[in-house]
């Protein structure tokens, strides 16, 4: 870490370097978990405080080396805010920027692109009512057609139309998208987004015919993804998930 770096970790709140934990510690289950496209997706958290600052990787560092302190800090119209000798991903940009402008609910944005949920993203009728892991996502699920690399400022508001107040975003034939009040709401919502998918991947591919649950459960689904993410179950598996980063590389708390 530079001179600038360092005056930059010393100069910020309590609050705000635990939040640059917790997202670091998010990029490294990305990358644990498999979900990470080299170095082209991106999660982001908002700031707290009155300034709509957001934090977000540094482009060009792979998400199993992310730390705290080398998270860019920007303000909403891409601006680094704080010292720092990373860019961004403009792309990136343009999709959290768009999500968090719009939605004051959403404290964490992570954006993959996953095998399993690109695969699903590029099939007609997208996810189904496959498996219980499904039921929880299709509670709150939303679809996006492609435009193209998320370059373009006026994709935004069609972005946002299509999210809604959604937690789970299908960007079609690109990927998976989750909003979340805390970064550990977003991470497991993405677990069971793409574990959804890649159940049905693996059902598909089995050639059997299959059977999915039956409509009246799959209309309860609201239920169950106020009963496993809205409760206490994100919470209670985040302490869990970081031992198991502590276990085997703590350095993202740096």
């Amino acid at each position: 870490m530079n001179d600038a770096g360092i005056a930059h970790v010393q100069a910020v709140s309590a609050i705000e370097w635990q939040r640059r934990i917790d997202l670091a510690a998010c990029y490294r289950l990305v990358a644990l978990f498999g979900w990470d496209d080299l170095i082209f997706t991106h999660v982001s958290a908002r700031v707290p405080g009155p300034d709509h600052h957001f934090l977000i990787n540094p482009y060009g560092m792979t998400f199993d080396e992310v730390r705290a302190s080398d998270l860019v800090k920007v303000d909403p119209h891409g601006r680094k805010v704080s010292p720092s000798p990373y860019e961004i991903n403009p792309a990136g940009f343009t999709i959290h920027s768009a999500v968090h402008a719009a939605r004051e609910d959403a404290a964490c944005v992570l954006h993959v692109h996953s095998r399993n949920g690109v695969a699903v993203s590029a099939q007609d009728q997208g996810l189904q009512p496959l498996s219980q892991q499904a039921m929880v996502v299709l509670g709150s699920l939303a679809y996006h057609d492609y435009e193209g690399i998320a370059l373009n400022d006026d994709e935004k508001p069609r972005l946002v139309r299509d999210l809604g107040m959604h937690r789970f975003l299908m960007l079609r034939n690109h990927g998976l998208l989750t909003v979340g009040r805390s970064i550990a709401e977003a991470f497991v919502e993405m677990y069971f987004f793409e574990t959804a998918c890649a159940i049905q991947v693996k059902a598909q591919s089995g050639g059997a015919r299959l059977r999915a649950i039956a409509e009246p459960i799959v209309r309860g689904a609201p239920q169950q993804l106020e009963a496993v993410l809205k409760g206490q179950g994100c919470e209670l598996a985040w302490p869990g998930l970081l031992r198991k980063l502590d276990r085997i590389d703590p350095s993202y708390k740096t």
